[in-house]
């Protein structure tokens, strides 16, 4: 292995690594919003150096699937069990237990090659800004190159003999039309981003240039128009796909141009600087996810320019202490057996599954937390969603006589105000009725027909899911008996509020909402007017600021947007001097 990657070893290979996990690390610091095709760079070299061993194993009749996935777990496991262990240790240190039952998640699916996949049934959307406090967000790609990594070498081990191998590059085009097919016409935008079939022909277009150009050099005299399209790609603003498909296109030109390579390509992909960088890339990208989060997470959710020169150096020095003493040392087979390899990656393997499993057992909660009502010794698993799910034993007909009858239609937004009600002075005098999706309720018109009052969720920052007037016009509704609930939004996370636990006004802490609530808010209210409950309008206050605790120093919400019960309670108190129920 060692020989056959010193003797294809190409320096501007490690330049275009370079290029990638710098622009993946300025995405993620905020600053260049096409960054993060940075990793479709790392897929297209994946494929194409994998391919370039084991086609040339299989054409000697040397190809062994152990000694692949060995290479693949000296290249890439120890790196990761270690960052998992650090990052593990901070999280039990500082997060909020749904943060850290989260974060245990993670670990466990990660360890399973398969947090993509975790990443796509939990917040679904690569953008969504929850994920800038995730550790290990960054690992769902380790999952899309290791799943391929158990497809691909079974083609090879099928067809790798000198007789069969004339069959492995149809295939691969056979599999990669199939696969591209689905990535530029499937609707499911999280899907395409997140799973491997919308990403196989990524790494196998890699693979299927390096079989084209196997043992064959090719003049690179245009090489610099390719590195100059690529380049051009994390600024221009065109589709996703197009963007995709037209990085890989550039990704594997520059690969495949490897002849009398021209001034100026030779300036760009083989200065010592970016060489060092590529050399060192696997590490930064591993690195930098979990220094950003932990920062935005005890720090500042605001990345000033110090923090970022800061957070920059910190990220260098800890890959090059990994790069010498984690991944050259476990690459290097004189130093780490293979027998002391699999000892040391199963042993971290199991105790970091079973502590995360542990972990998310018991929801997250090591120690006591006053702030949501957590004590370690009564916490059970989802306590906080629970609180807000519990709304839904009350999708059924009014059965009372005598009480006011309330309906409530709506999203989690919805089941929040449901709570607020039933924990103010109105609450024994009142019956709610709630309805999530209004057009799958088949008693819809009868429950209309007898409620003292309807509120509906505008919970969207932007827009409601549907139309809330042309709803009311539709099923008919009795204006007079319609509320409209308001948005809202307390930041972005609360744990840079917890980590400030030595202020003294750390429980008068208040902060900004995120971007567009405030402007949402007041088209709503244009738009509703004196039917508008305006819930941030409660707390707000002339610096454009809420509180994230109640009085007596409670959460108001454990995730920056529903309520717990002191949140709920706390809302309430404020509601009862505004909304009159007779």
């Amino acid at each position: 292995m060692q020989k056959k990657e010193m003797f294809s070893y190409r320096t501007d290979i490690d330049g275009l690594r370079a290029i990638a996990v710098l622009v993946v690390i300025f995405f993620h610091f905020g600053y260049l919003t096409n960054g993060y095709l940075g990793v479709d760079v790392f897929f297209v070299i994946s494929g194409y150096l994998i391919t370039k061993i084991i086609y040339q194993e299989a054409g000697e009749n040397n190809f062994s699937i152990f000694n692949f996935y060995l290479r693949r777990i000296r290249r890439i496991i120890p790196l990761v069990l270690f960052i998992i262990i650090v990052s593990l240790i901070i999280g039990v240190i500082v997060m909020l237990p749904d943060d850290l039952e989260n974060f245990a998640q993670s670990i466990v699916a990660t360890n399973f090659f398969s947090n993509n996949i975790l990443q796509l049934i939990t917040t679904r959307d690569y953008w969504n800004i929850v994920n800038e406090y995730k550790p290990l967000m960054h690992t769902w790609s380790l999952g899309v190159e290791e799943q391929f990594y158990f497809i691909y070498p079974i083609l090879f081990l099928i067809l790798g003999n000198r007789k069969k191998l004339k069959y492995i590059l149809p295939s691969l085009i056979f599999l990669s039309s199939i696969s591209l097919f689905l990535f530029l016409f499937y609707s499911d935008a999280n899907a395409k981003f997140y799973l491997i079939q919308y990403r196989f022909w990524e790494l196998s277009l890699g693979g299927i240039g390096a079989i084209l150009t196997n043992k064959k050099e090719i003049n690179a005299k245009f090489k610099f128009v390719f590195i100059i399209l690529l380049l051009l790609l994390f600024f221009i603003d065109i589709s996703n796909e197009l963007k995709i498909l037209f990085t890989v296109i550039s990704t594997l030109g520059i690969l495949l141009l490897n002849k009398n390579q021209d001034k100026f390509s030779v300036f760009i992909l083989e200065n010592k600087i970016l060489v060092l960088i590529g050399k060192i890339s696997f590490s930064l990208y591993m690195w930098h996810q979990v220094i950003l989060a932990y920062y935005r997470y005890v720090i500042s959710n605001t990345i000033s320019l110090t923090a970022f020169f800061l957070l920059l150096g910190v990220i260098f020095i800890l890959s090059l202490f990994s790069y010498h003493f984690i991944e050259e040392i476990f690459r290097n087979k004189k130093k780490i057996s293979v027998k002391s390899l699999f000892v040391i990656v199963i042993t971290a393997s199991v105790c970091t599954t079973l502590s995360s499993l542990y972990i998310y057992k018991i929801g997250g909660v090591i120690h006591d937390v006053p702030e949501l009502e957590i004590r370690k010794d009564n916490a059970k698993r989802n306590m906080h969603a629970l609180y807000n799910d519990r709304i839904y034993e009350m999708d059924k007909a009014f059965t009372s006589q005598n009480n006011i009858k309330i309906l409530v239609i709506g999203n989690s937004f919805g089941r929040d105000w449901a709570n607020v009600l039933l924990e103010s002075k109105y609450a024994n005098r009142i019956e709610i009725s709630y309805v999530s999706d209004i057009y799958n309720c088949k008693d819809i018109n009868e429950r209309l027909k007898v409620a003292d009052y309807i509120y509906m969720a505008e919970s969207d920052k932007i827009v409601s899911k549907y139309d809330l007037l042309k709803i009311i016009k539709e099923f008919n509704m009795d204006f007079k008996k319609v509320w409209i609930i308001g948005t809202k939004n307390f930041g972005k996370n609360n744990g840079v509020i917890y980590n400030n636990k030595g202020e003294s006004d750390y429980c008068s802490q208040r902060i900004k909402m995120n971007d567009g609530y405030i402007e949402a808010n007041n088209r709503m209210k244009s738009k509703w007017k004196d039917k508008y409950i305006d819930i941030i309008g409660l707390v707000i206050d002339k610096d454009g600021k809420v509180p994230v605790f109640t009085p007596d120093c409670k959460f108001i919400s454990q995730d920056c947007a529903h309520f717990t019960h002191a949140g709920a309670v706390y809302y309430a108190n404020l509601i009862e001097k505004v909304i009159i129920i007779k």
